[in-house]
């Protein structure tokens, strides 16, 4: 057997896994491309670099994980660290996109920062959530990084920069120690905790150590005893079962000195014993075996099976008094659940040797559950929380593929991430089993069906429905190639609409130094620039934005429009546009003070309150910012809507109104029954002010129940 070849096997022989000659072909072959990455390259602690990958690789095969994720340890740094020699395309070629994707999430992980030595809780978050989105395409990420970190630690020692040291104990202790803690995979992150306290901390870790060795003679002699009175109770009652003690770690003693104040004498749970038996309904049985042989300690039964905790962890935990009066805690559990204790969420490699959909649903979910619960620890932070909102959404595939959308996609964006093709040939879609509408809005944890129809093609209104840019570049491009002549026709019935608002046609336009230099700054002919505007990517917006310089001098507009229109546009000014026709809004009646925007128009670009409801679902390439200039002296035209008791007094109302100096043009009844009425009042005001003033004077009066700003006329 070759060299190669022995430590292949050495490292298949840790894994419980029943591994093929590919799987073994291809694991060597992965061996061979880091001895390649890594040649030449030392550890700090004179090992060859290539001893970290195949360490990392080990602790993976002890844990039973698949041979993508032992060929992806052995190759997590080669990318990173090769100095170009090795790139994630010539991963993907060699072990598939599987391999590809899991380093890659790695070196994303890697490059992450945290903010060790802040106590800013929401730099922290931000780096948790950073690694979240990282390692959520694909479980298998976090668990390389975790052995990563693991082996890292266990060499921390040689690492000669004593800051560089403390940096990586305190990385380690306050995010991926929880983060391991959170996924349930106790075995690396109890050693991760020893590990770094050890670093932290190292008189008080031989402190505790020492504590410990001292009595430990004697609690190994008690754990045996009680392992032994167990296994013989079990043997007697025919339960099949595998009894073991187990030590308390040194971290956690030591948070229980410190944080609880209490004496190392007073720690009860330093040990304990665990059985492990082949099914649910024998963990029961034993439950009731241990409190036949000693006595239970009221309210300390926790029933984790029937009620696992938020990570998916599941045991019966009890806490007895032993013949020497000394508490013991006693954990039983059976296999599958012993396997989630340690590794949690991939336990189930152990066991089913597959991610499905539901575990795959499980994991984003836990990740999305856990952000939820560390942002709401953060009080008075509501604008950063806002900030920290995750503007993605997970979903998967019927196979379990994870896909990870913008906030809001829809069935639509799904289709064409998961393939063109796909996306172009959409006829609608199932979602966890049920059909939707096109513009349903996915969900974390949604499962998503796409049904093909073989002889569709893609509709411009899909458009609409899209959320993703990829999506929509994909339409469009769609519509660029197979429609170019549709498209044409469309955008020169756009630019026609348009052109209307400066008097000049198309083909005048088309002809003018202003637009021949546009259209060479682009690089494109009246042909693409015609198809461009069909399909949207030149919006209206960019077009009267292109357009307002060829219009006619304002002065001569003036002529040929009214005088009013004429003062209005002197009033507003509109990104800087010129020689426009501006209307106001008949629906919110803007006037001076009010927050405004210009929409563009069949008439030209028309003013509304930046509120008003009918811009809320403007395309915003029609929609421009829009500002009085402050200066104005002319009145406009808006509408007061009145509620008030008894119809006969409006005359009154209007009579209030101008006793005052207020212009009141229009006065209309709109509703009455019984003794309430409602009142359409057209008023002439300056501005804001003005207009406040009015809604003040009509509010004081007794009859009016309420005054709101209403539609205009």
């Amino acid at each position: 057997m070759s060299d190669e070849m022995k430590i292949v096997s050495d490292i298949l022989k840790l894994s419980t896994r029943n591994f093929t000659e590919e799987d073994k072909e291809k694991l060597a072959k992965a061996y061979r491309l880091a001895c390649y990455a890594h040649e030449g390259m030392f550890r700090e602690s004179g090992e060859p670099f290539l001893s970290h990958p195949l360490e990392v690789c080990k602790i993976l095969a002890s844990m039973n994980v698949d041979i993508e994720t032992l060929i992806a340890a052995l190759l997590h740094d080669a990318v990173e660290d090769s100095q170009g020699r090795v790139k994630l395309e010539d991963i993907e070629k060699m072990f598939g996109k599987q391999v590809a994707r899991i380093v890659d999430g790695v070196t994303k992980v890697s490059r992450i920062n945290a903010p060790v030595d802040s106590a800013d809780s929401i730099l922290k978050l931000e780096t948790i959530q950073k690694m979240l989105f990282a390692m959520a395409e694909d479980i298998r990420v976090i668990v390389v990084k975790l052995a990563d970190r693991l082996h890292n630690m266990r060499t921390i020692d040689f690492v000669k920069d004593e800051q560089k040291k403390i940096y990586k104990a305190k990385e380690t202790l306050e995010i991926y120690a929880p983060i391991a803690h959170k996924l349930g995979i106790y075995t690396i992150k109890w050693e991760l905790e020893d590990l770094s306290f050890k670093t932290l901390n190292r008189n008080e870790y031989n402190r505790i150590k020492m504590l410990v060795a001292e009595r430990r003679k004697e609690r190994e002699q008690r754990i045996n005893e009680y392992v032994k009175t167990l296994k013989e109770a079990l043997r007697q009652s025919g339960i099949e079962a595998h009894v073991e003690g187990r030590f308390k770690h040194y971290y956690s003693i030591w948070q229980k000195l410190n944080q609880k104040g209490k004496e190392f004498d007073e720690i009860y749970d330093l040990f304990g014993i665990r059985a492990i038996v082949n099914d649910v309904v024998t963990c029961y049985s034993v439950l009731g075996i241990v409190h036949s042989l000693w006595k239970p300690l009221p309210g300390r039964i926790k029933d984790y099976i029937a009620s696992p905790k938020s990570n998916g962890y599941r045991s019966l935990h009890t806490t007895v008094i032993t013949g020497y009066g000394e508490p013991l805690e006693v954990q039983i559990r059976d296999w599958e659940m012993h396997a989630e204790a340690e590794y949690g969420l991939i336990a189930h490699w152990i066991y089913k040797e597959q991610i499905n959909v539901k575990t795959m649903q499980k994991w984003v979910t836990q990740l999305l559950e856990w952000r939820k619960e560390l942002t709401k620890n953060l009080t008075g932070l509501e604008e950063l929380k806002k900030e920290l909102e995750i503007d993605e959404v997970f979903v998967f595939t019927p196979k379990g593929e994870v896909k990870h959308l913008p906030r809001g996609a829809t069935p639509i964006d799904f289709a064409y991430a998961v393939h063109t093709e796909i996306g172009h040939r959409f006829g609608g879609a199932k979602v966890n089993g049920r059909l939707v509408p096109i513009d349903y809005e996915l969900k974390n944890g949604d499962i998503v069906e796409i049904i093909v129809n073989k002889s569709g093609r893609p509709s411009l209104d899909w458009l609409k429905y899209a959320k993703s840019p990829r999506t929509k570049a994909k339409i469009r491009k769609f519509f660029r190639e197979q429609l170019q002549s549709e498209l044409v026709e469309r955008g020169k019935d756009v630019l026609r609409r348009i052109s209307k608002q400066f008097a000049k046609p198309i083909e005048e336009i088309l002809k003018t130094p202003e637009m021949k230099k546009y259209l060479q700054s682009q690089g494109i002919d009246e042909t693409e620039f015609f198809s461009r505007i069909g399909e949207g990517t030149i919006g209206p917006k960019e077009l009267v934005r292109l357009l307002s310089p060829l219009a006619e001098e304002s002065e001569r507009k003036v002529s040929k429009r009214s005088k009013s229109k004429a003062r209005i546009g002197a009033d507003v000014e509109i990104d800087g546009l010129k020689n426009i026709e501006i209307h106001l809004a008949k629906c919110c009646g803007p006037v001076p003070g009010d927050d405004i925007v210009g929409v563009v128009s069949r008439k030209g670009i028309t003013i509304h309150t930046a509120s008003c409801k009918n811009v809320k679902d403007v395309d915003p390439e029609k929609v421009f910012n829009a500002r009085w200039n402050g200066q104005t002296q002319n009145r406009y035209q808006t509408t007061l809507r009145v509620e008030f008791r008894d119809k006969a007094e409006i005359g009154k109302l209007v009579q209030a109104l101008e006793s005052k100096g207020a212009s009141v043009v229009r006065a209309e009844l709109v509703s009455t029954r019984w003794n309430y009425s409602v009142a359409s009042l057209t008023v002439m005001v300056t501005d804001t002010n003005q207009l406040d003033e009015a809604r003040q004077i009509l509010e004081n009066n007794p009859v009016v129940v309420r005054v709101e700003r209403g539609k205009s006329s």
